[in-house]
Parts: C-alpha cells; structure tokens; sequence
C-alpha cells in the first residue's frame, strides 16, 4: 500500500455522502486496503505537527510516515468499537517518540539555551543570533523556561501532558492512547502541571498558557 493523499478517497463514505467513521474506513480497509489512506488523508496533518512539536520537522517526517505504516499493519487488531482513531494513532506516534527520549530532551534544553542567549544578546560561535534562534526555536513558540522544564518532566509524565496539550486530546483519548487507566492520566497530569508551574508560573512566563486547562473534558 502507497500511503499518501488521493488514494482510497472514493470509498470511506456512507450512501447519504456523509463521511464514514475511522473505524468503518479500517474495517473496510480489511479487504479493500487502499481504502486506509483515508486514514491518512484525515490525521496525517495532526500527526506530524505532534511529533514535530517534540522532536523537530526532520524526525517528524519518518516518524508520522511509520505510525501510518505500523497502523496499517496492525489495522486488524484495531477496536471497532472506536468510532475514531486519533487515540490509537497518537498513541502508535507516541511510542515511536519514545525511542527518541534523549533526542528529544536535547532539543528543548537547546530551544531553552537559544531563547535565553537570544534574550541577554548573546551569540554562539560568532553566529548571527537571529541565524541560531531560527534553528532551534520550536514553531509552537514555546518559552526557553517552558522547553527547560519539559525537559525535566519524566517521560510518563510529558507524554500525558503533551498529549493533551498538543494532541488536544480529552482524558479518555489519552487513556486510550497509552493504554492506562483515566486516573493514572488524571493523577500525570496533575503531577506534570505542578512541576511545570513550580518552574513556568512562578516566572510569570506567558507561554505557561500552553498548559492544559483545570477542567477535566474526558
């Protein structure tokens, strides 16, 4: 199967032309698999803006390409019962991030050291400063102290975090994605936010706005 936009779109509906669920489109893609590109077609986007946010556009290129490939592959153990499967799938990219932990922890200690030379006028190796922060500032315009102190979160505790905030799921979908109870996301996220806030909000710093909201929507 070639996954990419345009094939399979003319399957995937039902006869009142109102789109079909993810999960009529998998099982469909059971005997007809060209069909599973619609997958592709509706959550590529989110996908890689996720993985892109937590480890770059490079990474997030081979990446989301893989959660697609490992999707489709395993598209017979999916749970039909699942109307929709952002969870499944955030949950697949999720693991791939989590391959990449230590590349990921460089990354926002490096966008935590670009924004703080940025901010006292410094420049590395003779760099034009507005050359380095081009490079490493992430395209969610995360705050250094934000980067710095999602670099110090555990991994089960970002992952909640992320996926909520990022992936804009509810508390259901992240328990799904990761497969743990709602409380066990309940209880990272909590964790995840204190410290987060113990860092960000002590520091009045504006990007703290990125942080999921009190209420609970799962």
């Amino acid at each position: 199967m070639t996954l990419s936009p345009g094939i399979g779109v003319r399957h995937g509906a039902r006869d009142d032309n109102e789109p079909a669920s993810d999960a009529s489109v998998v099982k469909e893609s059971w005997e007809m698999p060209d069909v599973f590109a619609v997958l592709f077609d509706r959550h590529a986007g989110d996908i890689h803006r996720y993985v892109a946010r937590r480890l770059g556009v490079d990474a997030a290129d081979d990446l989301m390409a893989e959660t697609f490939v490992i999707a489709f592959q395993q598209r017979r153990r999916y749970d039909l019962s699942q109307a929709q499967a952002r969870p499944w799938l955030y949950g697949i990219a999720t693991n791939l991030v989590g391959r990449h932990r230590r590349a990921e922890a460089r990354r926002l200690r490096a966008m935590s050291r670009a924004a703080s030379l940025a901010s006292s006028g410094e420049s590395e190796g003779g760099e034009p400063m507005e050359d380095r922060v081009a490079e490493r500032v992430s395209a969610e315009r995360s705050s250094g102290v934000l980067a710095g102190a999602l670099a110090k979160l555990p991994a089960r505790h970002r992952d909640v975090l992320l996926l909520v905030a990022w992936g804009d799921l509810d508390y259901a979908e992240t328990a799904e994605s990761l497969g743990i109870p709602i409380g066990t996301v309940r209880s990272r996220l909590h964790r995840a936010r204190a410290q987060l806030r113990r860092t960000v909000g002590a520091q009045d710093v504006p990007s703290a706005a990125a942080l999921p909201k009190e209420h609970d929507h799962g």
